[in-house]
């Protein structure tokens, strides 16, 4: 199986590569003229020739078109920021399980050391979401968005689309019966806390932003765990 990258754009049929990716491609797998990889600019992918090699550029032509599959369920993953281990594999496992769009999240119970850490962080974790999008063939990167403070982060989804917060409240309905009745939706918002859990502000904020509480069981699961389990759920009942 051809290995995928992702450019900015394509140009009729042509497409030049640079930075880190160029990078790799280049230097780490000695890329030369004549090899054949697939290349993705988010809407479609094309295989490409590689045309010539210099110490930061790749250039290509485009060959034919690949059929490339988008997920149906749109999915943004709200995630509070946690030990930069467990945060990073989380980043890793929500792009394989397809999520769209990631918003870091600065939860009042997130470690106070990490998060004055964590905007130093951000170049690296594009690389992550750039590497796990080419091994599980995506067809687009996901967006990275700024970290946020959770409030501002609710309030910021928009009203038609299925709005879950993962809470470890006993009264909390289970996930599946939290979006039992929004099977046709193709957008949800999926809000994921620290490892001390959200505060009741937090939980007020989100109840206030049409937020549904929704629970994973009677077990405590890392954030980590969390991420993995709910997306797919979240696949399996409202995804292809």
């Amino acid at each position: 199986m051809r290995r995928r990258f992702f450019v900015e754009k394509f140009a009729a049929n042509a497409a030049s590569m640079e930075g880190d990716a160029a990078h790799h491609l280049g230097r780490v797998l000695r890329a030369q003229p004549g090899q054949l990889y697939e290349l993705s600019d988010g809407q479609h992918v094309r295989l490409a020739r590689i045309e010539k090699v210099t110490r930061d550029q790749i250039d290509f032509t485009l060959l034919e078109e690949i059929p490339a599959h988008q997920p149906s369920l749109d999915i943004t993953l709200l995630l509070s920021i946690v030990k930069f281990d467990a945060f990073e594999w989380a980043l890793e496992k929500a792009t394989e399980l397809g999520v769209a769009t990631i918003v870091p999240l600065a939860a009042a119970r997130s470690e106070k050391a990490i998060l004055s850490a964590a905007a130093k962080r951000a170049d690296r974790w594009q690389k992550i979401l750039a590497e796990s999008s080419r091994q599980s063939r995506r067809l687009r990167v996901p967006k990275l968005q700024e970290a946020a403070q959770p409030a501002e982060a609710f309030k910021a989804q928009t009203l038609d689309v299925l709005k879950l917060i993962l809470s470890e409240r006993p009264e909390a309905p289970p996930l599946r019966q939290a979006i039992q009745c929004d099977q046709s939706r193709q957008h949800a918002t999926l809000a994921i806390g620290p490892e001390g859990g959200w505060t009741d502000a937090e939980m007020a904020a989100a109840a206030a932003s049409s937020f549904r509480e929704a629970s994973l069981g009677k077990l405590i699961l890392r954030t980590e765990t969390a991420v993995a389990a709910a997306l797919a759920s979240l696949n399996y009942a409202l995804g292809d």
